[in-house]
């Protein structure tokens, strides 16, 4: 893979995490200039920096330090203030499928190392003071849980992680993500890194997660992150192939020599695709899809640059 600075090394191997991470943070900055920032305006009036209305001055509640003197002059000598727009701290959780389909990939890297670096990517972009992010890892024995931590600190442990093997079906993304909003109800950003692959193969609506997400993105600000393979996308023709599912176990020859067959199999993946993204954008949360054969940072740039946040109001 290139080493340019703006593609990431490989994880894993001799690269060190800090290699990656400092390729990361790179590539990050040149991708969103001034978008390294987790600052997060809240609606109600409290402790803050910014000015959000002016009012007549109350003594003994207001702050002399804050009386508008242009308004003051206009209003006949009548003292007015302005009051701050509250600051809160911004607490950021991502959902990470590490189910066994997030192993796969065909180019430089797998799903799931998109997935490592689409956590550490998120970490940089919500940092700020007193900003924090957690995570939690959907696999065969269930949701595992890391507290919230500094951004930074979020981002290192993100690309240090190893992701073990764990036999088992577990739950399915719908019941991870009733556990992920119900666990942490406070109102924040919520990221779902997937490849939306059902266990059952289903490909048509309504998927299982619709609802769960459709909650959590009322009360969140919720993007949904979906990473795929190209060869999930279309077949090659390679000839008789033996093809086995990460999420079962089971096999079955393809003969992919038969033109019609890879026709239908494209059909089916535009479709899922279609399906997918029609769910995600009808739960009203954010959706970006990321290839494992694409610069997934400037995707996922752009869809920051053109999908702005809209206003949290923690608790």
């Amino acid at each position: 893979m290139s080493q340019h600075p703006d593609h990431l090394p490989p994880l894993g191997g001799t690269t060190s995490p800090e290699a990656v991470f400092g390729a990361l943070e790179l590539a990050v900055r040149r991708r969103l200039p001034g978008r390294l920032h987790g600052d997060k305006r809240g609606l109600r009036l409290g402790s803050g920096s910014d000015p959000e209305e002016i009012v007549r001055y109350r003594p003994g509640e207001d702050d002399v330090r804050r009386i508008d003197w242009n308004v003051t002059a206009r209003s006949a000598g009548v003292p007015h203030v302005w009051r701050p727009v509250a600051e809160h701290e911004l607490e950021t959780w991502v959902l990470v499928d590490d189910t066994p389909s997030m192993a796969f990939g065909t180019i430089a890297l797998e799903k799931r190392d998109i997935a490592a670096g689409v956590v550490a990517a998120v970490a940089l972009l919500t940092q700020g003071p007193g900003n924090r992010l957690g995570t939690a890892h959907l696999t065969g024995a269930g949701l595992t849980w890391s507290a919230p931590v500094p951004s930074r600190a979020a981002a290192h442990r993100a690309l240090r992680r190893h992701v073990p093997k764990v036999p088992g079906s577990g739950p399915d993304l719908a019941s991870a993500l009733g556990s992920f909003a119900r666990r942490h109800p406070r109102p924040g950003v919520r990221v779902v890194v997937t490849d939306l692959v059902e266990p059952d193969g289903r490909l048509e609506r309504p998927f299982a997660w619709e609802q769960p997400l459709r909650r959590m993105a009322a009360a969140h600000e919720t993007v949904v992150v979906e990473v795929v393979d190209p060869r999930e996308l279309a077949l090659p023709d390679v000839g008789t192939v033996t093809l086995e599912d990460p999420e079962t176990g089971r096999r079955q020859e393809i003969p992919t020599s038969d033109r019609r067959l890879r026709a239908r199999y494209a059909a089916a993946t535009a479709a899922h695709r279609a399906a997918t993204a029609d769910a995600v954008r009808s739960a009203r949360a954010g959706h970006v899809l990321l290839r494992t054969d694409r610069d997934w940072v400037r995707d996922l740039a752009r869809h920051v640059h053109g999908a702005p946040m809209r206003r949290v109001v923690p608790a």
